[in-house]
C-alpha cells in the first residue's frame, strides 16, 4: 500500500526554503541568487551591509570612495586648473577672470604654452591627494552616519548635516598637505618654472615669513651695552619662536579650510540624501529607481536620477562655502606671491575686500558651478555604483 503524502508537505518545504512572510525576528540564511537587477545577493553581502563597523565594510567603502573621487577629479581637471588661477589672482590670468569667455581663453593660452599636459598640471598631485581624501570622506560619513543615525527614526536633516561635516573635517585633516602642493603646482604658469613635485615640496618646506624689522629710528650705536644686549637677546628669541620653515608651511589656510568644510561637506551629503528621498517618492519612483531586490534598504536610483541628485548637491554646497574657499586659496599661495607673510583669515579677507570688494569673494563662481556640478554628480554616481559592485 502506497502512503499518501501528508497534505501541506509541499507548502512546508517551500516555506523552509523561502519563507513567504518572514518577520524581523526570523533568522534567514540567504543562498546566492540574483536580484531583479541581475546583481548577486548573498547572506554575506547582506551581513556586510548591516555591520558597517566591520573592517571589511570600511575597506570596501573606502575603496569605493577613492575610485569615485579620482573619476570625478579627472573629468574636471582642466577646469580645476583654470579655477585655481582665477581664485588666486594669478597676474597672467587676472584680466580673464571677469570676462564672459575668460575660461575658454585661459584654457587656450595654457594649451598653446604647455600643450595638453599644461591643462593637467598638478593633476598627479591631485590624484595622489584625492584618493585618500575621498576614501576617508565617504568611509567617515558611513561611520558617523551609523553612529548618529542608527535607525530610520533618527534620520533628520541636522544629523545628516552633522555626519557630512564631521566626515569632511576628518578627511581634510589627513590630506591637507597634498592639497597645498596641488594648488601650488597649478599656480605655476611660467614655462621655465621648475615646478616638479619634489621641487615644489622643497620650496614650500623652506619658505619662511620675514622677521619684523627694527624701528628705523633705533640704531645699534645709540644703545647702551645693556640695552643692546637685551635687544640682541629679544631678536634671537623672536627668531627661535618664528616658524621659518618646516611642516607648518603645508598647513597654510587650514583654519579657513576647516570653516569652509563644515558647510561644504555637510550641505553636500545633506542635499544628496534629501534629493535622493525626493526622487524615491512612490509617485515618481517608477521613473527614477531601478527594480530593487527585497534585500535593498533604499532602491537604487537610475543613471539620470543619481546624476541629478549629485549635481544638485554640488551646486548647493558650492554656493554655501565659496567665500571661504576663496580665502583658503589665497592663503595657500601666500608663499608664491608677495613677501611670503603668513596671513590670517581676517587679513586675507581684508585684502580681498580692498582689491575687489564683495565681488572678490565670488570670483570664479561661474566656473565653479561649471566644474563642481559634473564633478559631484560623477563622484556620488561612481560611489553608489561601486558600493553595489563591491557588495556593500
Amino acid at each position: 500500500m502506497v502512503a499518501t503524502p501528508r497534505q501541506g508537505t509541499i507548502h512546508e518545504e517551500l516555506g523552509k526554503t523561502n519563507p513567504i512572510c518572514p518577520v524581523d525576528d526570523d533568522t534567514i540564511e540567504l543562498k546566492e541568487r540574483k536580484d531583479d537587477v541581475g546583481i548577486v545577493v548573498t547572506g554575506e553581502a547582506k551581513a556586510r551591509r548591516d555591520n558597517k563597523r566591520s573592517l571589511d565594510y570600511m575597506v570596501r567603502s573606502g575603496l569605493a570612495g577613492g575610485l569615485a573621487g579620482c573619476a570625478a577629479k579627472t573629468l574636471v581637471g582642466p577646469l580645476d586648473r583654470v579655477k585655481i588661477l582665477f581664485q588666486t589672482s594669478n597676474p597672467q590670468f587676472h584680466s580673464y577672470a571677469s570676462h564672459p569667455f575668460g575660461v575658454v581663453r585661459a584654457m587656450n593660452i595654457i594649451y598653446h604654452q604647455d600643450g595638453a599636459r599644461g591643462l593637467f598640471r598638478g593633476h598627479s598631485a591631485t590624484l595622489l591627494r584625492i584618493f585618500p581624501y575621498a576614501a576617508i570622506k565617504f568611509l567617515a560619513y558611513e561611520q558617523f552616519r551609523a553612529v548618529l543615525i542608527p535607525t530610520k527614526s533618527h534620520e533628520t536633516p541636522l544629523r545628516r548635516l552633522a555626519s557630512g561635516s564631521l566626515a569632511g573635517i576628518t578627511s581634510v585633516f589627513f590630506t591637507y598637505p597634498l592639497e597645498v602642493i596641488r594648488v601650488r603646482l597649478a599656480f605655476e604658469t611660467k614655462s621655465h618654472a621648475n615646478s616638479s613635485l619634489t621641487s615644489i615640496c622643497r620650496k614650500i618646506y623652506h619658505e619662511h615669513p620675514p622677521l619684523p624689522a627694527a624701528p628705523p629710528s633705533v640704531s645699534a650705536s645709540s644703545l647702551s651695552p645693556t640695552v643692546a644686549t637685551i635687544s640682541s637677546t629679544a631678536t634671537h628669541a623672536i627668531r627661535a619662536i618664528t616658524p621659518r620653515a618646516g611642516l607648518a608651511n603645508f598647513y597654510r589656510g587650514f583654519s579657513s579650510t576647516l570653516c569652509g568644510m563644515l558647510p561644504y561637506a555637510g550641505m553636500s551629503f545633506l542635499t544628496h540624501d534629501t534629493a535622493g528621498d525626493w526622487l524615491r517618492n512612490p509617485r515618481i519612483a517608477k521613473y527614477t529607481t531601478l527594480p530593487s531586490s527585497p534585500d535593498t534598504y533604499r532602491p537604487q536610483l537610475n543613471v539620470w536620477a543619481q546624476l541629478l541628485s549629485g549635481g544638485f548637491a554640488g551646486m548647493v554646497s558650492q554656493t554655501a562655502s565659496y567665500p571661504l574657499e576663496i580665502i583658503r586659496r589665497r592663503m595657500q599661495v601666500g608663499g608664491a606671491v608677495g613677501d611670503g607673510h603668513r596671513l590670517s583669515m581676517a587679513e586675507t579677507a581684508g585684502r580681498i575686500w580692498a582689491e575687489r570688494g564683495i565681488r572678490g569673494f565670488w570670483v570664479g563662481l561661474g566656473i565653479g558651478y561649471f566644474k563642481i556640478i559634473p564633478m559631484t554628480a560623477t563622484s556620488f554616481f561612481v560611489y553608489e555604483r561601486a558600493k553595489v559592485w563591491l557588495d556593500i
